[in-house]
């Protein structure tokens, strides 16, 4: 699989195991010094690679590219190392994050890939103008972010690597709601 064929599967995976719904989300990968997007109004059920927005870093987004396109070319601008980056909405994690702090996992494979991932509050019409930087500077030290109330971005040298954060987090995300629910939520996630 070429890296565009490879961006729309990961992007469909998003949504079939539920981290997206039929239209939201976005994704995108470098090429070289090409960065790929998907188009605004995506639908993962039926994205083909030709219908991806080929953006360039230092340049304003192209035409027809996700309404997150510029916070992707930021992230990429700022972290050389990053050729990956997956917008989802996974319910587990924006439910656990709309207290607007910081989410610390607490089992096993969640304190051991991320400790801590940060969760930057944003006000509604505030999320196109800010979030492209506060994202780009949060990802150069840690594996994800989360826009409270929105959603998750995840940043790694591949496809394979962001979409490993980005199930992971919603994993870890579930695992603390159910042990919530379950009254044997740890102290110190800030209860």
């Amino acid at each position: 699989m070429n890296l565009k064929q490879e961006l729309v599967q990961y992007y469909k995976w998003l949504r079939q195991y539920g981290l997206n719904d039929s239209h939201s989300g976005n994704a995108s990968v470098r090429d070289g010094d090409t960065i790929w997007i998907t188009p605004t109004g995506a639908c993962a059920d039926t994205l083909t690679e030709q219908q991806l927005i080929a953006c360039k870093t230092g340049q304003p987004a192209a035409d027809g590219a996700s309404l997150d396109a510029p916070l992707h070319l930021a992230v990429y601008q700022d972290n050389p190392q990053i050729n990956a980056v997956l917008h989802c909405h996974g319910a587990y994690t924006v439910a656990m994050t709309m207290n607007g702090k910081d989410f610390v996992p607490f089992d096993f494979e969640g304190q051991f890939y991320f400790g801590r991932i940060p969760v930057i509050n944003l006000e509604f019409n505030d999320i196109f103008i800010k979030s492209a930087q506060l994202i780009a500077e949060e990802l150069k030290t840690s594996k994800a972010a989360v826009v409270c109330g929105h959603g998750v971005y995840a940043a790694a040298e591949s496809l394979n690597l962001a979409y490993k954060w980005s199930c992971s987090l919603e994993s870890s995300a579930k695992v603390a709601h159910i042990a919530h629910q379950a009254g044997t939520f740890p102290k110190h996630n800030g209860e």
